[in-house]
This record gives C-alpha cells, structure tokens and sequence, in this order.
C-alpha cells in the first residue's frame, strides 16, 4: 500500500495551470530549485540525502531521484557517487570558450568586448534609472565616489576596485540577473585587458573616468533614463579610445603600424 509521500507525489502530478497534467519529476525538479534558491545554496554546496530532501519538497524518494537525475542532465545538480548531491557549478558555454579564447592585446577582440558591453550596459543603466531602490542609488554613489578618491590618490588598484563595484551596482539596481551576471563577465574580460594588455597601468584618465561614474550615479538616482544612458555610452566610448590608443603604444612604439 502506498505511504503517504507516495500518495502526495501521485496526487501533484495532476498540478498545473488551469488544471493541466504534469509529470511528478517535474513539480519535483521545481521544488528542488526552488529549495536551492530557498536556502540560499552556492555552486558547489551539498544537498540533503535523498530522503531528507523528499521529506524537505513533500514528495516520494522515487520521484524525487528521477528529478535529481534530470536536474544532473540540464547541469543544475551534480551527483557525486558516495558524497551525494551537490549544486553544480554553472557551465556557462559561452563566457568559458570567450575567456578562453580572448587575447587582451588583440584590438579587434576589445572592440568586440566594448561592442557587447556597450549593449549590455545601455539597457542595464535604462533600467536601473527606472528601478533603482533608495539603497540601490545610496550604494552607486558611495561607489562612484571611492572611484573618485582612488582617481585622486592616484591608486590604480583601489581604482579598479571602485571601478567593478560601481557597474555591479548598476547591475544590481536594474534587477535583472541576467543583465547583471553579463555586466560582471564583461568586467572579468576588461580585467584581463587591463592586466595584460595595458600591463596594469590606467587606460586613459581615472579622474575623467570617475567623474563620469559620477554624474551617471547622479542621472540614475534621479530616474533620468536618457541621460544615464547618453552619458553611459560616452563613459564606454571613451574608455574604449582610451584602452585602444594605449595598447596601440604598446604593441607598435615610435609610431610602428600593424
């Protein structure tokens, strides 16, 4: 006779919008997600047992092992034989082959990033000029004035700290992870740029950066979404011109060419 797990995973599998038939893997890969989001779990951190995590998302262990397994083969959980069940690290296809792939002195390649962030960071900035909390903007402009005091203390490396936290901001304030997980991946690209491409020296002004970062923070606080994103556009276009005219010098001095 079934016991009453049992019973609640075959009555579920009937759930579903207007009443609509689904599978009970599926409301039990749903719950599991849900339960990772939940508890706040990272890449990398243990799950329940089998049977706790049933007893966690009210399901069967038989149905919550054929959900384990579809999660495994969309890459969300990882299976390890006598350790248990992980989350997995995300696979992310396309950011591993850029960042294993991109050659930071290649002046093609850094227009193509810039090209791609100036997309990705237009609609960021649009968006956080519409959607920004109090704490949000709060958090933008204490970071755009740390890039402010690096720039005049002449600290390259507090810079670049400032400098990613302040466009993580704006990632965080469009509310969008999606948006904001390109932002950061975009960052870790320019890092390497600055690291060996420009041989961790700035590319162009601080100062003029950071002031930017300034009246961009003061555009969103004020939910000035065209000027935001007018004067994000000039801060990328400019850094881009900046970073190029510097590895130019670097590859090809005394006026060499390609």
């Amino acid at each position: 006779m079934p016991g009453r797990s049992e019973r609640l995973s075959s009555a579920t599998q009937h759930e579903g919008a207007e009443g609509g038939y689904r599978p009970g893997y599926e409301i039990a890969a749903e719950r599991i997600l849900e339960y990772v989001v939940r508890e706040r779990l990272a890449p990398g951190d243990r799950l329940p047992t089998e049977k706790d995590l049933a007893a966690a998302i009210g399901m069967s262990r038989t149905i919550v092992r054929e959900a384990v397994k579809i999660l495994s083969a969309l890459g969300r959980l990882s299976v390890q034989m006598g350790r248990g069940i992980y989350v997995a690290e995300p696979e992310a296809a396309l950011w591993r082959e850029s960042l294993s792939h991109f050659l930071p002195t290649d002046l093609g390649q850094v227009e193509e990033i810039f090209e791609f962030r100036r997309f990705v960071e237009t609609k960021t900035t649009e968006l956080a000029a519409q959607r920004a909390t109090p704490a949000q903007v709060r958090a933008l402009r204490e970071a755009a004035q740390l890039t402010v005091a690096a720039a005049e203390d002449g600290d390259l490396e507090a810079f670049n700290r400032a400098d990613e936290a302040f466009h993580g901001a704006i990632g965080d304030a469009s509310s969008n992870m999606f948006l904001s997980a390109s932002v950061d991946s975009v960052q870790r690209l320019q890092r390497q740029i600055s690291v060996i491409g420009l041989a961790g020296v700035a590319g162009g002004s601080t100062v003029v950066a950071a002031g930017q970062h300034s009246a961009i923070a003061d555009a969103i606080g004020s939910g000035d979404e065209q000027l935001a994103v007018a004067l994000m556009v000039e801060h990328i276009d400019t850094t881009l011109e900046q970073f190029k005219q510097e590895i130019h010098s670097r590859l090809f001095p005394a006026g060499g060419t390609a």
